[in-house]
């Protein structure tokens, strides 16, 4: 028997517009969903879920070996801001904003989290973007810093 390298890295992963703004609507939405579903696949990153509210996306993924939280994130905003921008779904010009929220998800808690993630626009209903980032960085024990987004 040979050894392999395994991993199960569930990581909740969250990043914002530029400025926080409401840029994608419902259509814009669920197409940069579907693509950045596509995206993953066709680079080998499991992702369970994910789903793009207007100023935000939210994605379940399982870490693979092959690379970094850092550089999957720069993948992911790099890749579907581009394809935002060249499919022309917005009025101007669309970015995403610096900075991510990257959160390890036990095992056990991932049917949880994922259902948490495809009830995003009942949640909306609550709590806005950042009330909820607030809340997900006290839950972790970090520090709310809410710096400029630019």
């Amino acid at each position: 028997m040979s050894t392999h390298s395994y991993t199960r890295l569930w990581t909740h992963l969250i990043w914002e517009t530029l400025s926080r703004e409401p840029m994608l609507d419902k259509r814009a939405a669920a197409n940069a969903s579907s693509y950045l579903t596509d995206y993953s696949k066709q680079r080998g990153i499991y992702m369970k879920i994910n789903y793009f509210n207007a100023d935000h996306p939210h994605a379940l993924i399982d870490l693979p070996t092959n690379i970094c939280i850092e550089e999957l994130i720069k993948l992911f905003k790099g890749s579907s801001s581009h394809w935002i921008n060249q499919q022309k779904m917005l009025k101007g010009h669309f970015a995403w904003g610096r900075g991510y929220g990257a959160f390890s998800v036990s095992h056990s808690d991932v049917e949880k989290v994922a259902k948490y993630i495809a009830n995003q626009e009942e949640h909306h209903r609550k709590r806005t973007y950042a009330e909820e980032f607030g809340l997900f960085v006290k839950r972790y024990g970090l520090e709310w810093r809410d710096e400029e987004n630019r």
